[in-house]
Order: structure tokens, then sequence, then C-alpha cells
């Protein structure tokens, strides 16, 4: 089961903390480092010092790291223009040499847009809007060398665009389709996702949108078996039961409550969830949500304690 590691920088974090993790996170041997891409602090957090943009952070990580792959968990459809999301992301993915992972969904915080002048359109246009951003950006990266490439679409239109530059990750970078949706989520994934990811959710909820996406895949004429299946938990694991509790406590989670709904107890428990959440769901890929930004020891201890029993 690959681990990796997730963070919210939009709590409270600086680049410099960002970088703290990372490369904390390589040197323990993790498969990835990924950050949501948030401008706005939920809950009762300040957010200060404020925001990083995550694809301006995650050049910079790309030249400070060496092995560890580099992500969105995920990006959101309304914050940018498609051609210049392809655009970044290709760049990030050349600045890597080929370790950067596209993470996209529809959007949903929509107190974090009208804070910082962003549209927010219905649902519905929201999704339409998400379909479209895949279609263009995968078709600028699959375009050939030499050709050109024209879209025209509800929401966004492009005409004789030169489709550079090309990532080095070809076809193209993994793409990762997040989300709840039953519907057109699934159908994404399928027809777009080299992932798909349901986070923060309960075995049988993951299970269940797992399966659609399969029969999705079915559908559509996809081995359902190419399309990896990930989730998202919070973390709060410690040496010991009174360890367990202060980082739950520190991060504003009950402890009992972690032991179901997360992923929080001794390494010991967290192996055997872990395996609970495999043969339940099938996933083969989790990402740690590491609130506590600070916390380096939590994750050199999964990676001494818990990754070597998941091999």
């Amino acid at each position: 089961m690959d681990l990796r590691i997730f963070t919210e920088p939009q709590q409270g974090a600086s680049y410099d903390d960002q970088l703290r993790v990372a490369l904390a996170a390589e040197s323990a041997g993790y498969d990835a480092f990924f950050r949501s891409d948030h401008f706005q602090a939920m809950g009762a957090a300040s957010g200060e010092p404020g925001p990083t943009d995550a694809w301006l952070t995650l050049a910079a990580l790309a030249r400070e790291t060496t092995s560890i792959r580099l992500g969105t968990l995920v990006s959101s459809a309304t914050f940018r223009l498609p051609g210049l999301l392809a655009v970044a992301v290709a760049q990030v993915d050349q600045m890597s040499t080929g370790r950067v992972e596209f993470g996209l969904g529809t959007g949903w915080f929509e107190a974090e847009h009208a804070a910082y002048g962003v549209p927010f359109p219905p649902l519905g246009e929201r999704f339409d809007r998400f379909e479209e951003q895949l279609e263009i950006i995968t078709g600028l990266w699959g375009t050939l060398p030499g050709d050109r490439f024209s879209y025209s679409g509800k929401h966004y239109s492009l005409l004789d665009s030169p489709a550079l530059p090309k990532p080095v990750q070809q076809p193209r970078p993994p793409v990762i389709i997040g989300g709840h949706g039953r519907k057109r989520t699934p159908q994404l994934a399928a027809r777009f996702g080299a992932e798909i990811n349901v986070g923060f959710s309960p075995p049988e909820v993951v299970a269940e949108l797992f399966a659609l996406a399969d029969a999705a895949c079915t559908e559509i004429g996809r081995d359902p078996a190419t399309l990896v299946r990930s989730t998202a938990q919070t973390i709060a694991v410690g040496r010991t039961d009174a360890e367990v509790a202060a980082r739950a406590q520190t991060i504003g989670r009950d402890p009992v409550d972690m032991l179901t709904n997360g992923l929080g107890g001794t390494p010991a428990q967290v192996v055997d969830r872990l395996g609970q959440w495999r043969e339940q769901t099938g996933i083969t890929r989790i990402y740690l949500q590491l609130l506590d930004i600070g916390d380096i020891d939590q994750i050199e201890l999964i990676a001494a304690e818990v990754a070597p029993q998941l091999a």
C-alpha cells in the first residue's frame, strides 16, 4: 500500500513549513507529498501567515526534492483557466523531472471564492466546467508535437493552440479525480483518471463509490483494474495511548473518535485498521492528512513502524 503525506497549508503554513515536511517525507521513504489547493482556512484556524498557491509551492518543491512525487488533492476547477493550468502543471512536471500528479475536482468551499473574488457557479455548472477542463488539459498534453489543438465547449474555447509545453510524463501526468458524486465523478474517473480518490468517508461509502467507478469503466470498455483506488484520512498516531490522545487533541479531534473515523491509534492499531480498509474497499493508496504540519516525529514514526508492515 502506498503511503502519501497530505497537508492542508491553508490552515496555517509557510512555504518553509511545507518544504520541511516534504523533505522529511522524502527522507522517510514516503511515496509522495501532496497538498490541498485552498485559499482560506476552515474552522477556527486563523490561517496565518496566509495561503500559499498550490502550484507555485509545488514548483519550488520540485527543485528542492529529488525523488518524492508531488501533487494536489485536489485543485479546484473554479480557480484557473484550463489552458493556463495545463501549462503550469506541465512546467512543474518538467521542473521535477516527471514527478507530478494532477488532482482536479469541482471545487466546493464557497467562502474562499467569496473572500478572493472567484466566481462560484451552481454545482451543475461546476461539474460542466470540471469536465471541459479535463477534456482541454488532457487534450493539450496529448497533442502531437507540431500539431495544434482547438476546442469549442459551452464554457471554454481554444483556437489553434500549439499545446506547449509538454509534460515529461507521457502520455500525461497521472490524473486524480476526487470527490463524492455518485454519477459524474465515477464517469469522469473512468474517462480521464489514473486514480479515483474518495476521502474522509467510512469504508462502506468508499467501497460503494469505487463500485460505481468500476461500472463506469466497464461501460466504456476500460479494465477497472487500471484505475488506482485511494482514500484520505486524518492521522493521530502515537507510540502510546497518551501520545495518541495528545496528537488528536492538538488537531481538535476526539481521541476515541479517531480510532474509527480516521487513522488514530498506536502503530499496531493503525496497521490493523489499514488492513481492514484494504479488505473492505480494495484501496492500494492512502493519503495521510497531517493537520499539525510541525509534527515531523509523527511522519517518521509511521514510516518506521507502520509502513514496513504494509509492504
